[in-house]
C-alpha cells in the first residue's frame, strides 16, 4: 500500500510540472495536439499507479517522450507558419456582415446550438449585430461587433480622465507581501501607520487588504478577528 502511495506522489507531481511546462491554457483553449498530449499522459499515469507490477519508469518514459514531443511541435509552430497551420489549424469566419455562413459551419462540424450559445455568452442576442464571428483554433468564438452596436468608449466621448492602476494587494490571510508593498512605493513603517489609523493590532487580523485603484488602503479583517474588534 505504501508503495502504491509513494508512486502515485512521485506521478503527481511529475505530470503537474508537465503540464505547468506546456503553458497556461485553459481546457477549452488547447489545440488539438495538446489535447490529445494531456488525455495520453493522464492514461499512461494512471496504469503504474495502481500496478505495483508495472516499473514506475516504464510509465515515467513515455510520458517524458509526449512532453518532449510536444515541446518540440510548439517551437516548430512557433517558427514556422505553414506547420502551426497544419498542426493547429486556421481561424474561420462563421458569421459574416450578419449572415451565418453555413457552408463554414458544417466544414468545422459547428452547429447552430453551439453557435447561438457562443454568441449569449458574448452578451450578443442579435446575429445582424455582428460584423465577423470568428471560430478560433481553441474552440472559441471571437465576435466583432458593428459600428453601431459597438460600446461607446470614453475616447469617442472625448473624456480625458486620469489614470486608473490595478489594485496591489498588501496583506493575504495575515501575511504581508513585502515586494507589493515596495512596488506600491511603500514600506512596512507606512504599512503600520495604516493599521494605527483604523486601530488594528497586528497585520494577523487581517484577512485581506490591498491598495485601491484611487490609492486607498483597503482592508477586511478575519471573521475570528471581526468579534475581538467589535467588543
Amino acid at each position: 500500500m505504501l508503495i502504491v502511495f509513494i508512486r502515485t506522489i512521485i506521478l503527481y507531481f511529475l505530470i503537474v510540472i508537465i503540464m505547468r511546462l506546456m503553458g497556461k491554457r485553459q481546457i477549452g483553449q488547447l489545440q488539438p495536439s495538446e489535447l490529445v498530449v494531456a488525455l495520453i499522459i493522464a492514461d499512461l499515469a494512471a496504469i503504474p499507479m495502481g500496478n505495483t507490477g508495472i516499473p514506475l519508469i516504464a510509465g515515467i518514459i513515455p510520458i517524458l517522450t509526449l512532453f518532449v514531443c510536444e515541446a518540440l511541435l510548439s517551437y516548430i509552430s512557433l517558427k514556422s507558419q505553414i506547420a502551426r497551420r497544419i498542426i493547429s489549424g486556421k481561424p474561420s469566419i462563421v458569421i459574416e456582415k450578419g449572415n451565418i455562413l453555413e457552408h463554414e459551419l458544417r466544414k468545422q462540424r459547428f452547429n447552430i446550438d453551439d453557435l447561438m450559445e457562443q454568441l449569449r455568452l458574448k452578451n450578443v442576442s442579435d446575429i445582424k449585430d455582428v460584423e465577423y464571428a470568428i471560430l478560433e483554433t481553441g474552440g472559441q468564438i471571437s465576435i466583432i461587433l458593428k459600428t453601431e452596436k459597438k460600446t461607446v468608449t470614453r475616447e469617442d466621448l472625448n473624456l480625458k480622465l486620469p489614470y486608473e492602476g490595478l489594485p496591489i494587494s498588501l496583506i493575504i490571510d495575515g501575511y504581508v507581501n513585502h515586494q507589493n508593498l515596495s512596488i506600491a512605493g511603500h514600506d512596512i513603517n507606512w504599512l503600520q501607520n495604516q493599521l494605527k489609523k483604523n486601530n488594528i493590532k497586528s497585520p494577523k487580523d487581517i484577512l485581506f487588504a490591498y491598495i485601491s485603484e484611487d490609492k486607498k488602503f483597503i482592508y477586511q479583517l478575519k471573521d475570528v478577528a471581526k468579534g475581538e474588534y467589535n467588543n
